[in-house]
């Protein structure tokens, strides 16, 4: 059996990596261009008249509807359809939209004026799921993505089936031990693990920061960080650690969900899990000085504990997920940079999730920012609070007598009452406010 030292590691090295542009979108379109591939294999096919079906997951159709494209000022599904057809190359995995240009817009629209993409929504339970099919005459393609935005389960060409594999479900990852060891014991085994197996984080820090610096500098998005920024500039807010948590975590989901062409370190399949589960850390670390190795060790505490709750509600859910697990990541990172006991961090997570367990996710797009602001503003409450002995009793709300009984109660709440909440939030953002039965 493969020691937990080992399984944290491949876990962290698994879910943390770089992104560009919201993971919905970025999943679509490397479908597109693995089916793509798949319909040239042998062969100098042109992508002109490829024609392309997509269907997809209620949650990826959700979640993709109304962000940015990185490159481009166009959002959407469709969009990112027509760019993996002609730009994109499955081999970037999740930066498949580094080599869009806005240049290559006017191709796309060509594609999508001649009606050569159907796009569909398919009638599954799966969070993740994306099936794209590419044909042209007699050749054609298939790739089908599920359960995690990089992971192919099944590709094929006219020459037959290149790769079918068993996707990774909800029910077989329960026999990863991180899930199902106490969040104390996952904390006190990194403490422990070698600097060398946890530096590749630090690349988060650095890369999650630059896209808080470029929203901070350029227009993006709703301009959330930028003008929080500008009234600490004036006086009317103060320059302390909640604000400025909030500043740089607002403005890094500015310029992702506008489109910008910069990557993010993602965390459990969101660039914006990432933003919220690093940035309130870099905002403590820049007055409060910390080795890289406890940055490090931070970093995967935070990507941790985002890793268990989204494990429980779902790696796509109803509920905001950087509001109840990117957050409550952040928080208890901090609250062990900052000194805080086993029971402290505990208490940080019940914080938390008392405070934004109400938040719902209704698609990815620009006002994510505001989302992300609460989330990073809450983090730092909750670590203070928690410092300060002041924690949420056992028996408020959903919160339960210890901080994993806690993270199950939202995870039975996710799964047993969030999937209708999940179909009335889609009808809502397609204009069809009919009933759910």
């Amino acid at each position: 059996m493969m020691s937990l030292e080992r399984v944290i590691v491949d876990t962290l090295r698994a879910e943390v990596k770089p992104a560009m542009g919201c993971t919905e979108p970025v999943a679509v379109a490397l479908a597109v261009a693995k089916a793509k591939e798949m319909c040239q294999a042998g062969s100098t096919r042109e992508t002109d008249g490829m024609m392309l079906e997509i269907k997809v997951s209620p949650n990826i159709f959700k979640n993709g509807l109304s962000v940015g494209i990185p490159g481009t000022d166009q959002v959407g599904l469709v969009v990112a359809s027509a760019l993996g057809l002609l730009t994109c190359y499955s081999d970037d995995g999740l930066e498949v939209f580094k080599h869009v240009k806005q240049s290559d817009i006017e191709g796309a629209f060509k594609v999508i004026d001649e009606d050569r993409i159907k796009l569909g929504i398919l009638d599954t339970d799966k969070k993740v799921l994306i099936d794209a099919r590419v044909v042209c005459g007699d050749a054609f393609g298939r790739a089908v993505i599920q359960d995690r935005h990089d992971q192919f389960v099944f590709v094929e060409s006219h020459a037959g089936v290149v790769f079918e594999a068993e996707a990774v479900c909800a029910e077989d990852e329960a026999v990863n031990p991180i899930y199902e060891t106490p969040l104390s014991e996952v904390i006190r085994v990194v403490e422990s693990l070698p600097f060398e197996d946890l530096a590749f984080l630090l690349d988060g820090f650095e890369m999650n920061r630059a896209v808080a610096e470029y929203g901070l500098a350029n227009d993006s998005g709703m301009n959330v960080g930028r003008t929080l920024e500008e009234n600490t500039r004036k006086g009317i807010l103060s320059r302390d650690l909640m604000n400025r948590a909030m500043i740089l975590t607002a403005a890094a989901s500015d310029a992702r969900m506008s489109g910008v062409s910069l990557p993010v370190m993602s965390s459990n399949g969101s660039g914006n899990n990432g933003l919220t589960a690093l940035l309130p850390i870099v905002a403590y670390a820049e007055t409060n000085p910390t080795s890289p190795d406890r940055l490090a060790r931070a970093a995967a505490i935070s990507h941790l504990v985002n890793s268990v709750i989204k494990y429980n509600i779902g790696r796509l859910s109803a509920l905001c997920g950087c509001g109840v697990a990117a957050g409550t990541g952040a928080s208890v990172a901090i609250t062990w940079l900052m000194g805080g006991s086993v029971i402290q961090m505990e208490g940080a997570i019940q914080n938390m999730i008392a405070n934004t367990t109400g938040m719902i996710c209704d698609g990815a797009k620009v006002g994510c920012s505001l989302k992300l602001a609460t989330s990073a503003s809450a983090a730092i409450q909750s670590s203070l609070l928690a410092i300060g002995n002041v924690v949420v009793p056992s028996g408020n709300g959903v919160i339960g007598k210890t901080a994993d009984e806690t993270i199950k109660n939202l995870g039975y709440l996710s799964k047993n009452a969030m999937d209708v909440v999940d179909r009335v939030i889609l009808n809502v953002m397609m204009g069809a406010r009919t009933s759910v039965k």
